[in-house]
């Protein structure tokens, strides 16, 4: 059994960020960093959110059953940015061990970055991040209505980082690889339809 299209083209975008970052002087990947600063404290609120209010739910409920939609196999979508941050923040093994993952056959049904510890990425895909099954959402608002409105707000500033209406964080990340003659499938503030045309209504 050969890898899939999914894994290769997950597998050519990290060795293709990696390669780049490799390059790049210290000063540069201290500028990358800081650009991103203010996306990894509203990952901290999420996470924050996440562990005080779904974590046991969906521990239980979903992942260790195996019934939740969560981490389905090549069900997920990677933003080129999402892989820049990772691979930023990430240590050489950490690295190592996403694209050795990619290069195995996967032919189960749950995601090629599920580990036997839950995800192997220091810094999980923005999609995935920001996913409650309908079910969880129910059970857990229904007891917490100040929840539900926490997670609006939440995923409202998600929009910040993601929607191009406006400048925004994974527009200018792809953008900087593309600048350096790069290019990849995954560059979807640059490829998609869907959202450069969002782009052209903003005059962006």
């Amino acid at each position: 059994m050969q890898i899939s299209a999914y894994q290769q083209e997950q597998h050519e975008a990290i060795s293709l960020a990696t390669t780049h970052l490799d390059t790049l002087a210290p000063d540069r990947i201290e500028t990358l960093k800081t650009a991103f600063h203010e996306y990894l404290m509203f990952r901290d609120e999420v996470d924050a959110f996440l562990n005080t209010y779904f974590a046991s739910t969906c521990t239980q409920k979903c992942f260790q059953s195996s019934l939740s939609a969560c981490c389905s196999r090549e069900g997920i979508i990677t933003f080129f940015a999402d892989i820049v941050i990772n691979t930023l923040l990430s240590t050489s093994d950490e690295r190592k061990l996403l694209l050795t993952a990619l290069q195995k056959p996967n032919a189960g049904p749950k995601c090629v970055y599920l580990g036997p510890q839950g995800c192997l990425w220091r810094i999980k895909p923005i999609v995935c991040q920001m996913f409650l099954c309908d079910a969880a959402m129910e059970r857990i608002f229904s007891d917490h209505p100040l929840a539900e409105s926490a997670w609006n707000v939440l995923k409202n500033r998600e929009k910040q980082f993601t929607w191009p209406d406006k400048k925004i964080l994974f527009d200018d990340l792809e953008a900087f690889f593309i600048n350096a003659g790069y290019s990849s499938s995954l560059m979807y503030l640059h490829n998609s339809p869907g959202l450069l045309l969002v782009k052209k209504r903003a005059g962006l």
